[in-house]
């Protein structure tokens, strides 16, 4: 592509480039780990491919560094996939369409996956480098993060001596994090009956909705695709006679959603109540997301009268109790740490169709008995409307260390580059260094990142003068002695 070969660091954009250039969305990370291990072997490194696709690749010290302990280099290889509505690209087989706008590297109507390819690339770049002191080197790269951090539960790093961890999945340039919470994926299952319905199909689709991260941009209010649909027929539902026939919304659990719609039969006599009852539901959200989400608004499209395959009534309204009832978003905050969302759910992911109403939630806390009870909470409701509820992806928190030799390192580092102090954080989101830790014993972590921002949505932007600066700071901290 060349799109980036203009850019400094020269070797961080040109290994980034390529990166963009392989399809790496979560669970099709193959191709991009077998590029790694290409890296490695026309290096002749010491490398480690696991059948799930995580790959390990060790730098020996440069001379001088052989007494210095060893530190790990890691992220993850699999990104989101997520595009505006019309986009040709499908980031399953064909590259990001990457673009550079102003001091940003974006992608054209697509997610970047800087989150995570620029830790790939960085740590690439630092194993190709000729001219870069540095104690053994241990980059590890995982796949399956974005649904559930599966490959950092999966890795076997008994290969390893590291006990200093850098993390490179962060996304503010001087914000140091060091924990965030624990998390798991709940899917809730609830059977329908369905029947045969005669009347006009209506479809009522969101747009301008802005989503987001579920665990950085959940205390933002955004709207919920999905819930926001719910909440529409339940108004709906007290104006007119419907009957429901499916709904689908959003990519990832730990997305907030942003693309969603739902398809109703009505009466041919009933459409003009129908519009006017959604022009009356945009002007409450108008009213109640003009801050957070100011385009926001719901679409509806007609067809002609015909016949579809409906939930029956029973089944209709355990799927707009399921919609409104289950809980989503902010749950607790912090007493601890102002500011910081302590529990948290997100309806990522939504299908209701002939096979059964279909709801998959990311679920985090910074406690675990937190995240117990909400997942006992969403039995119960799940229970009473007939159904189940399955787990899987759990990962722990990463609990704050009071006393960190690398947190020391590094700040001392950011101190002399920057002039000032890092921020040090605990976060909501999830990261691999809970399970890394868990791992290694004594396993010292911090995790940093340059500037990004609109992760997980076709929004991403990443700075490429945040980029540079971030690789001087990693360059400075390996040279450390």
């Amino acid at each position: 592509m060349n799109v980036l070969e203009n850019l400094e660091p020269a070797s961080v954009f040109r290994f980034f480039e390529d990166i963009c250039s392989i399809p790496h969305v979560s669970y099709h990370e193959k191709e991009l780990s077998d590029y790694c291990v290409r890296f490695a072997k026309e290096r002749g490194l010491f490398y480690e491919q696991d059948d799930m696709g995580n790959v390990i690749i060790v730098g020996e010290a440069t001379p001088g560094y052989e007494d210095i302990a060893p530190i790990m280099i890691q992220g993850h290889l699999d990104m989101v996939g997520d595009k505006v509505p019309g986009c040709p690209v499908d980031l399953g087989t064909d590259p990001i369409p990457v673009m550079v706008e102003g001091d940003y590297i974006t992608a054209d109507g697509t997610t970047l996956g800087g989150d995570d390819g620029i830790a790939v690339a960085y740590g690439l770049a630092l194993l190709d480098a000729k001219d870069i002191p540095h104690p053994r080197l241990e980059v590890v790269f995982t796949v399956c993060e974005e649904v559930g951090l599966e490959g950092a539960t999966g890795i076997d790093l008994s290969c390893c001596k590291a006990k200093r961890l850098l993390n490179i999945d962060s996304e503010e340039e001087g914000i140091f994090t060091a924990g965030c919470a624990g998390g798991v994926r709940a899917d809730c299952d609830i059977p329908v009956e369905t029947e045969k319905k005669s009347g006009v199909l209506c479809t009522v689709t969101t747009k301008g909705f802005l989503g987001g991260h579920s665990g950085i941009e959940i205390d933002k209010g955004r709207a919920n695709g999905n819930v926001v649909l719910g909440r529409f027929l339940l108004y709906l539902k007290g104006k007119v006679t419907f009957d429901f026939v499916s709904m689908a919304g959003g990519v990832k659990d730990n997305v907030i959603p942003k693309n969603a719609s739902v398809a109703f039969l009505a009466a041919e006599e009933e459409i003009g109540v129908v519009q006017d009852a959604l022009t009356e539901f945009n002007h409450i959200l108008k009213l109640e997301y003009g801050a957070s989400d100011p385009d926001a608004e719901l679409v509806l499209e007609k067809k002609e009268a015909s016949e579809w395959q409906v939930l029956s009534a029973v089944s209709k309204e355990k799927a707009i109790t399921a919609l409104n009832l289950l809980p989503n978003g902010v749950q607790a905050m912090s007493m601890d740490l102002p500011g910081l969302v302590e529990t948290s759910l997100n309806l990522g992911v939504v299908t209701i169709d002939e096979t059964g109403i279909h709801l998959c939630f990311s679920l985090r806390s910074s406690f675990e008995s937190a995240k117990e009870y909400l997942g006992a909470k969403l039995e119960q409701l799940v229970g009473v409307l007939g159904g189940k509820v399955s787990y899987r992806g759990e990962y722990p928190g990463w609990m704050y260390a009071r006393e960190s030799k690398l947190r020391d390192l590094c700040v001392r580092v950011y101190e002399k580059q920057y002039g000032n102090e890092p921020k040090i954080e605990v976060i909501h989101a999830g990261l691999e260094c809970g399970i890394l830790s868990s791992k290694v014993e004594g396993l010292d972590c911090i995790s940093i990142g340059p500037d990004m921002s609109g992760v997980h949505t076709p929004e991403e932007r990443l700075s490429i003068p945040s980029v540079a600066r971030v690789w001087e700071f990693l360059k400075a901290v390996l040279a450390e002695k």
